[in-house]
This record gives C-alpha cells, structure tokens and sequence, in this order.
C-alpha cells in the first residue's frame, strides 16, 4: 500500500531530505501536499517533480504568484495559517510531516491529529510549548506521533528494541556541544553567527544550529522527551558526545544501557518516522567498522549551559513556562543573526523574560498562544531598551 505523504516545510532542511527519503521509495510513498514559508521557487520546483494536489504559502501575493507559475498543473495553492490548517487535514494524507520552524507548528500539528492522521514529527517546540495538550489529544484521538529528531527517534528505537514494561530507569540525550565546546565565557563574548552557525556535525537551519551552540536546543529535546516517552522529569539526564555517532542511550533499572548509533544524517530518522514498524534497506552512507573510532562521553556540569539548566527549570515549573521560553529564544536567536545583540545575551535575555512571567499550569490552547505572544513581545521590549 502506497502512504500520501504531507510535508510541512517542504523547502527546509527536513523537508527537503524527506522528499529524497519519498524518492528513494517511489514504491511505497507519494506526495499529496506540500507546504512552505517564503520559498516559492523550490516550492515550485517540488510541485512540477511530485505533482501534489495541495501546497501552501504564507500569504495570498506568494500564493497568486504560485498559481501562476503553475497554471498548467491542477495543483490548488492555498496561504497563510488557514491554509496551512487545511492542508495539515487534507483528506488524501496518511502521515503529515511537521517540519515547519518554530511555535507555528503547534496547531497545524493539532489539526493533524485530530483529523486522524500519523504525525511525524521534526518541530520540537511545538512539544516544548504545548507537549501536555499534544499529547493528551494524541492519546483522545488514537494517533501515532513518531519522533524525527535523531535523539528521540534513538530513544524510541532504543524503548521498542528492549521491548520495555516499567523497568526503565532513564533516558540519556547527547549533545555535541556544538562549535563552542569547551570555551569559556571570554572567549563566547564576541563570538559571531558566522561562527557559531559552523556546526561540526550537522548541516541544519540557521535557528537550530545557534540552538545546537548555546545547547538550548539539547534542553528543548529534554522537554521533549519527556512527553513524547511519558517520562518522569528526573528521568532525562543529557551527555557530551562529540562525535555524534551515539545518537541516545536508554537506561534500565538493572544497569543495562540500550544506545541507538549511526552517523550524523537526518535520512535514516526520516525513513524509520515514515516507514515504522518496518526497516527498509536503503543506499545511505555506513559507519565503517574497518576503521579505529574513539567515542567520548562529557559530563555536563550545571552552570556550564544556562540554557540546557533554563530547560529543566522550565520542565520542572511547567505550565506556560516552556511556551515562554520557547518564544523568547526564537526572538533573541533572530536577533543574534541579525547581529543586534551579542552571543551571551541570548541566556541573559532568556532568563530576564523568564523570571517576568506568571505561569499558568494546565493551559489551554489559547493561554498558550498568549504565553508565547507576551514572550515575543517581552524580548523584543527588552532587545529594543
């Protein structure tokens, strides 16, 4: 049976290397629906190569020009939010792959799965900011949410390979460290975006890979794991590892660690998102056991990542908390891109924005919403005074 396959975020990093995971299996997948932000050139490139019946822009002068350009297909073009929401419950999609950037794949993310459709997906902070409601919702509507990113796709690799019942100790993220491991704060204080986006291991977009240097990133996952694996918040510990070859280790009560390994490439957790429970053989590149490898293992020390210790404040807190975070790391990252403020005023600005809010646990959709519009707001006040 061939799975219709919509990608949100189709021009991205993910979505570009889920369409060559589409191409490899040409047998078993096809595309229905395609979503992008501003890119309408290689939006439209996708629509000619995998002919969808639905893509989607975020706004109606991108979408007139795009059904322009493709006029002579009968592709529908829709725009903005709703049109994003529309395609998200597009009647022909079995899976719909999150892959957009950011707090705006919460609801198309709802949509999704309240429309009864597998969700894979590559968008964390829409488990950061709304991982309670998520995944209530999920369970209320029967649907699968299989993890993209490699760590948690690790993990759940890890939890279904052991076949686990309640023996599970913890789970253990590792992190990189990204381009600045080991420097102290003298040396991050005029660091640069050029330098900090030169990733060693991964090539991904531009706010997850200032994320992946502050380690923000690493305490979004955390977050992340613990709903998506129904964890308690003392269960998720987070180490260095440099090479990124261990992608996540779980640990059972026994002293037994599972570890999940490949190399650094997002195509292996895309084609097990899509393809689950089965294993596919593909052509991708192999770790060489023919060669000598060293695999190192780095305490993180608390204080040594303001962000990672702001992450599990956030998770133990609860409530909007994470929304709140989540919203204020998007403005302060934007804003160290556009060379506005320096590299150590991200943590600064987070933990101000932080300590301001009044949380509120249990949100609902709406409080969420407002959660990240105030933090948005409350980074920008900060950033421009």
């Amino acid at each position: 049976m061939v799975q219709r396959v919509a990608i949100l975020g189709s021009t991205g990093s993910i979505g570009t290397q889920t369409l060559k995971i589409v191409e490899q299996f040409r047998d078993k997948f096809s595309v229905c629906a395609l979503a992008t932000g501003n890119n309408i050139s290689l939006l439209e490139e996708q629509a000619r190569i995998f002919k969808p019946e639905v893509v989607s822009v975020n706004n109606e002068k991108q979408a007139n020009v795009l059904k322009r350009n493709l006029a002579d297909l009968p592709i529908k073009v829709l725009a903005g939010a709703d049109g994003l929401k529309e395609l998200s419950a597009w009647p022909g999609a079995d899976v719909v792959v999150v892959a957009v950037v950011g707090f705006s794949g919460v609801i198309p993310t709802l949509t999704a799965i309240r429309s009864g459709k597998k969700v894979a997906l590559a968008n964390k902070e829409t488990l950061v900011a709304a991982g309670e409601l998520i995944m209530a919702e999920a369970r209320r509507h029967n649907t699968v949410i299989m993890p993209i990113d490699s760590e948690h796709a690790a993990i759940f690799q890890c939890l279904h390979a052991a076949n686990r019942g309640g023996e599970l100790k913890q789970v253990i993220l590792t992190a990189s460290g990204g381009p600045f491991i080991g420097k102290n704060r003298d040396e991050l204080a005029n660091v640069t975006a050029k330098q900090a986006l030169r990733h060693p291991n991964w090539l991904m977009g531009p706010r997850i890979t200032i994320d992946s240097a502050t380690m923000m990133n690493k305490g979004f996952e955390v977050i992340e794991a613990y709903h998506l694996f129904d964890l308690n918040k003392t269960q998720i510990q987070a180490v260095v590892h440099p090479e990124s070859i261990v992608h996540s280790m779980v640990e059972f009560v026994d002293g037994s660690i599972v570890a999940q390994l490949g190399l650094p490439d997002m195509l292996l957790p895309i084609q097990y998102a899509l393809s689950y429970p089965d294993r596919w053989p593909n052509p991708f590149p192999r770790f060489d056991w023919g060669k000598s490898h060293m695999l190192h293992f780095l305490p993180i020390v608390p204080g040594e990542f303001p962000c990672l210790d702001m992450a599990f404040q956030a998770l133990q807190v609860g409530g909007t908390l994470p929304a709140v975070l989540n919203g204020a790391d998007e403005i302060a990252v934007r804003h160290f891109l556009e060379d506005r403020i320096s590299f150590l005023k991200i943590p600064a600005l987070l933990a101000e924005v932080m300590s301001r809010h009044k949380v509120k646990q249990h949100p609902s959709l709406e409080e969420i919403v407002d959660a990240d519009r105030w933090s948005r707001e409350e980074t920008e006040t900060l950033i421009n005074h």
